[in-house]
């Protein structure tokens, strides 16, 4: 039996998007994505998406939406299963899913602060890495193998060290757990591949077309 096609609905510098494409990456499963402008969704998207909000993974006619949920989705199908078998521990890292949710929103928060709400958030972004650092094993977050929530972190560790390289504040310098799991991340050649061409000069120029305090910190 054939299985039904996959396609990927997103915009290209989506991070929920880039959950869904590393796994299918890491799996090897055929896939396709399509980009569309969230100023101007298209009428067929706003019919297919119950909330208005990306990514929506299409299979044959069906349709999922929320990035954990099609991540899941996607592990449970296509093998090599990459959640821990001990369902306690399984648990545990869908928990983390949730705080690394936390933490885009934290990330995106200090890319829009201005000058008198920068250091909140920036404040905000370091208290929730030091309660990571503790919980992190090493080389990734449960220890030698990458599992299903390391492809949940990897989108926020990408932008993160994008901005680190382009002159934003050093955020992971204290927390060496952290900066070691970022950088094992980042030589996957999944992750590399999970974002579209050209993605750091677009994520960068939009940093700093949002004229926020931390646009004046960064340079191309």
């Amino acid at each position: 039996m054939t299985s039904p096609p996959l396609q990927l609905i997103s915009f290209d510098l989506c991070p929920f998007v880039q959950r869904a494409v590393i796994t299918l990456l890491e799996k090897k499963v055929p896939y396709e994505v399509t980009y569309i402008n969230l100023a101007k969704k298209p009428a067929w998207f706003l019919k297919i998406s119950p909330f208005g909000k990306v990514p929506v993974l299409k299979v044959g006619e069906e349709v999922l939406f929320e990035s954990a949920v099609i991540v899941e989705y996607l592990d449970e199908v296509y093998a090599p299963f990459m959640q821990p078998k001990d369902p306690l521990a399984r648990a545990k890292q869908r928990a983390y899913t949730e705080f690394a949710n936390q933490l885009f929103m934290a990330q995106y928060q200090l890319c829009q602060a201005d000058k008198n709400l920068f250091d909140h958030q920036l404040e905000s972004l370091k208290e929730l890495l030091s309660r990571l650092e503790p919980v992190a094993q090493g080389p990734f977050f449960a220890g030698e193998q990458p599992h299903l929530v390391d492809w949940n972190f990897a989108p926020f560790f990408h932008r993160l060290l994008l901005l680190e390289q382009a002159g934003a504040p050093q955020l992971l310098t204290p927390y060496p757990k952290l900066a070691k799991w970022a950088n094992n991340l980042l030589k996957r050649p999944s992750i590399q591949a999970s974002v579209p061409e050209g993605f750091k000069e677009k994520y960068l120029n939009y940093i700093l077309n949002q004229q926020g305090h931390l646009a004046g910190l960064i340079s191309l």
